[in-house]
């Protein structure tokens, strides 16, 4: 059975490589905008699904697949933080994040197909930045680091510098619960041996 990852993100394919998982790759476009009322939970559930399934619609690839699709956002109070669309949005993330603790979703689906079978699941995992000076945002946002990433910051990068405190799963912050995802492969049926 072929793992297919829905997305372009080189964090999550980074995950997989390093868990040992084989996975083939399959990026997806679709209107990621948040619905309005929506919780961060049922958004990230909402669009990981979205992707697992328009890539298995596509119908790229034959014979028994699982298809995997995630989306994270970061939560900070009552605002929910996805990627920057300018340097003054990643500045406006970055004070909104400094010296408090935020929350990151990331909804995890998986579909198998030939069949009906999907798995969809969230992961929640709380961090804590410390102060930021207002020249440590703009040096931040200088390495262009904070673009592609919710709420405008890499754990595991330069920005992880910024991070006192974290509880729960790390690998949710870079966009994959990994541990997560593994119980939900072996509840789909995911038999592969480790890759290579």
């Amino acid at each position: 059975m072929k793992l297919i990852l829905a997305s372009a993100s080189p964090r999550r394919a980074e995950i997989l490589r390093g868990a040992g998982i084989a996975f083939e790759t399959q990026a997806v476009l679709l209107d990621e905008a948040l619905r309005a009322g929506e919780l961060p939970g049922d958004y990230v559930c909402r669009l990981a699904l979205e992707k697992a399934r328009v890539a298995a619609e596509e119908g790229r690839y034959s014979g028994e697949c699982l298809f995997l699709g995630a989306d994270t956002v970061v939560v900070a109070g009552e605002e929910v933080l996805g990627k920057p669309a300018s340097e003054e949005d990643a500045r406006r993330m970055l004070r909104r994040l400094s010296a408090s603790e935020h929350e990151v979703h990331t909804g995890v689906a998986l579909l198998r197909r030939p069949g009906a079978t999907e798995r969809v699941a969230e992961e929640i995992t709380r961090v804590t930045f410390a102060p930021l000076s207002a020249e440590e945002i703009e040096s931040y946002i200088r390495t262009g680091e904070p673009f592609d990433k919710a709420g405008a910051y890499a754990i595991q990068g330069i920005g992880g510098r910024y991070v006192t405190r974290i509880e729960g799963c790390y690998f949710n912050v870079m966009g994959l619960p990994l541990a997560r995802l593994w119980a939900l492969l072996r509840e789909c049926g995911w038999d592969e041996p480790a890759a290579g």
